[in-house]
């Protein structure tokens, strides 16, 4: 047992490893351009888009806190805050589960089933990618990324909520544990679906603050798509270095390649301040709640 998660392990290591070095490998040959491009970014416009990316990532947190309460776990407000943005950390940690196994431990505090702290964390991921792709569909254009109605259908019916319990029930019939007392709701699903929509427009604007040429819609869509594609990508911590790499690609017709490696890495950065700024309010807010 142990051979082959050693093997995983080092595969993953070994992934990230090589999509770091072509990162690297990539900034440092348009190196002039890169810093040609940071120096267009004003602290004004980073500050701004840092706003946007915290009121995205609190649409995410929405998301999940809408299904958890569909699914039987309605937490209030800044318990929920917290359990989502500290165990989103872990998703920096190369392995898809760290986020989920810190939900689940942080959730269980609060009286929150692990079974059902893990269903609303999976649901996350499909709900993401058809909202996204939907978005990229809607604003990046039919005729350009119209292979992607391709994907949309598997992901409607996932998104169904007849078949997402029984899925549910199946996973939990294998691990041999209980099965959910509530299934989610269409109503429930839906919310979060708008939640996500939210999301992706704050992201959208967050992309347009630090590289308004191609306009808001065009951001919307460059960043749900790069989005998806890290993503589906979860073998890499967040998706490092295939968000950049997708991003670039799609700023390609807007931007010089300096330039939209420049925006990738900084949209990165905020993204990541975001991370580290959600986390550490939503923590001291729960603390001042309990004291």
């Amino acid at each position: 047992m142990r051979r082959p998660r050693t093997a995983r392990k080092l595969l993953r290591v070994a992934f990230l490893l090589v999509a770091l070095g072509f990162g690297a490998w990539a900034v440092a040959k348009q190196w002039d351009a890169v810093v040609a491009g940071f120096a267009r970014l004003s602290w004004g416009a980073l500050a701004a888009s840092l706003v946007a990316v915290v009121a995205a990532l609190l649409g995410a947190m929405l998301t999940w806190r809408t299904l958890l309460a569909d699914l039987g776990s309605p937490l209030p407000l800044r318990p929920a805050a917290k359990v989502f943005f500290v165990g989103q950390l872990g998703k920096y940690i190369p392995g898809a589960v760290w986020p989920m196994l810190a939900q689940m431990e942080m959730g269980r505090d609060l009286g929150v089933p692990r079974s059902r702290s893990a269903a609303a964390f999976f649901l996350m991921m499909p709900i993401q990618l058809a909202t996204g792709l939907l978005v990229t569909l809607g604003t990046l254009g039919w005729d350009r990324y119209g292979w992607l109605l391709l994907l949309i259908p598997l992901l409607l019916v996932l998104l169904e909520p007849k078949v997402i319990n029984a899925l549910i029930t199946f996973g939990l019939r294998r691990l041999k544990r209980e099965p959910l007392e509530r299934p989610l709701t269409r109503r429930g699903m839906f919310t979060a679906l708008g939640w996500a929509l939210a999301g992706w427009t704050a992201y959208g604007v967050h992309l347009y603050f630090v590289a308004p040429q191609g306009g808001l819609l065009f951001a919307v869509g460059a960043f749900a798509l790069s989005w998806c594609l890290g993503i589906m990508t979860f073998v890499v911590p967040a998706g490092a270095g295939v968000r950049e790499l997708a991003m670039v690609a799609v700023l390609a017709p807007q931007l010089d390649q300096g330039s939209a490696i420049a925006v990738a890495l900084s949209s990165r950065i905020v993204i990541i301040v975001g991370d580290l700024i959600c986390a550490g309010l939503a923590g001291i807010a729960a603390r001042r709640t309990s004291m």
